[in-house]
């Protein structure tokens, strides 16, 4: 939503709403509709501006709950490094067992998906991961063989050099290159303005009347203030978290006393955190309980449960079932949430089948899933899918972000198929827009899928809603005829 100096979108390093499992968002009728065909259905899914790449992660890990479908995902970002991302999240998930316990992989994942600052071996994990990816993006042979499940062929030659750049950079083991502590200062203050000096008010204020207010009560007070100080929403271990997450950078065009030039910084959020997209709706409902009206868990500890039940779920096919603690296990564990204090490392180190300080993070052995396939898209063809014949009336659901609905536009009813669903995100936890914004955003919303051929299911609540859903309009008018 917001924009740079030349109206450039700033990257959503992570989303505005909770992960998806987007089976169970599709319109009954559409899967309906799938089941129609005497194959094996196909599920083509459009995701505009997702950034984090959770809903493509919660719906490949939770396929099997489904009937046997074919998954087939379309991904468009504005940003390259938002893809290079989603290519990092899906390769750690695809890691398998003999390489990388469960608890080591989620802890790992959450580190590089919401900390300004990592550990070291998190970074020795992505520079040695980072010489595959280059090799991916520079011999689609070898990406092939290594990761089938994804095609870049789409993927233009200049884009191809630039994510070659991305991983390079990332490769770089100089801190110096990316001063994340300065730039989130920088950007700290000058949000904040006159309010930096009485910040820890401004934190509590958005926390309080804001997130809580909006439904995220369950991010406490330690970590948002911890996050919005230093960008650190994650630390479950006594390990030392010192090292620049070079994953978090972008490019932006900015004013110079040359002129306009591209920099490199930290753009991205400083204000809603990355605790929705895993860490506040969870199945697991005894994760939700109160006492005195505040919550027992944090959302640390649901987005660890999430992601955890995720990746095990990704391997086994079968819902995850945490460990049952004997009571004095739990009561050291309820002290330990309480206290807020991150678990020693040395405590909660998983065995292998070798030394847990010097893994060898090179392996290219990833975890096949079957009937699953990516495609990566380049940002210019959001306004051009129309006219391309392969993909005209192929999409059975089309996913935006609140940053990318401007691109929603009615050329879009010619690529979705018949009985498609639409899903728009909402503005419901920026904190940065005020309610009469995240209000009116709806009527826009609403506005802009009609004119572009789509109408709501149901009546939309700003107050309960993060997303919308819709349906094309000649198919409402088919099922409203009986046919």
């Amino acid at each position: 939503m917001a924009s740079g100096e030349s109206g450039e979108a700033y990257p959503t390093l992570w989303g505005f709403s909770p992960a998806l499992d987007l089976q169970m968002h599709c319109r009954q009728s559409t899967l309906q509709y799938l089941n129609t065909c005497d194959d094996v259905p196909e599920l083509n899914i459009l995701l505009v501006g997702c950034g984090d790449g959770r809903h493509l992660l919660k719906t490949i890990c939770q396929a099997r709950r489904w009937p046997h479908r074919k998954l087939h995902f379309f991904i468009i970002e504005g940003d390259l490094e938002l893809l290079a991302r989603q290519l990092l999240f899906l390769t750690l998930a695809l890691e398998k067992s003999e390489q990388m316990g469960l608890q080591e992989k989620c802890e790992m994942f959450l580190e590089l998906f919401g900390n300004s600052l990592i550990r070291s071996k998190t970074a020795t994990y992505l520079q040695e991961k980072c010489g595959m990816f280059i090799r991916c993006v520079t011999d689609p042979e070898y990406q092939q063989m290594v990761l089938p499940q994804l095609n870049m062929s789409c993927i233009k030659f200049k884009e191809h050099d630039e994510l070659e750049y991305i991983f390079k950079f990332w490769q770089s083991p100089e801190p110096k290159q990316f001063p994340i502590e300065r730039y989130w200062d920088v950007k700290n203050r000058q949000y904040l303005g006159r309010r930096y000096d009485s910040r820890r008010g401004a934190y509590d204020w958005d926390l309080n009347m804001k997130l809580h207010d909006r439904g995220a009560a369950v991010i406490n007070a330690m970590e948002y203030n911890r996050w919005r100080e230093k960008g650190i929403a994650f630390m479950m271990r006594e390990g030392i978290y010192d090292v620049p997450n070079k994953t978090l950078a972008s490019h932006m065009t900015v004013t110079h006393r040359c002129g306009k030039v591209r920099a490199r910084g930290y753009w991205g959020d400083i204000i809603t955190s990355p605790y929705i997209a895993y860490g506040i709706e969870t199945e697991a409902k005894s994760l939700l309980k109160t006492a005195n009206g505040v919550h027992t868990k944090t959302a640390q500890d649901l987005s660890k449960f999430n992601i955890t039940s995720m990746f095990h779920e990704l391997v086994t096919g079968q819902k995850y079932s945490p460990p049952v603690l004997s009571k004095d296990e739990a009561d050291d564990d309820n002290a330990c949430n309480e206290s807020g204090a991150p678990i020693p490392e040395a405590t909660i180190r998983e065995k292998t089948n070798g030394s847990t300080d010097h893994e060898d993070f090179s392996q290219t052995n990833f975890m096949k899933i079957d009937n699953v396939k990516i495609y990566f898209l380049p940002l210019s063809w959001v306004n051009e899918l129309h006219r391309r014949s392969k993909l005209l009336n192929l999409f059975n659901l089309v996913y935006f972000s609140c940053s990318m609905v401007h691109y929603l536009n009615p050329e879009f009813k010619q690529i979705t198929a018949r009985k498609a669903t639409l899903i728009v995100e909402l503005t419901k936890f920026m904190v940065d827009l005020h309610v009469d914004k995240v209000k009116s955003y709806v009527t826009i919303v609403s506005k802009v899928a009609k004119d572009a051929g789509f109408t709501t299911t149901e009546n939309i609540d700003w107050k309960r809603d993060y997303i919308a859903t819709f349906e094309r309009m000649e198919d409402c008018l088919e099922e409203k005829n009986g046919q």
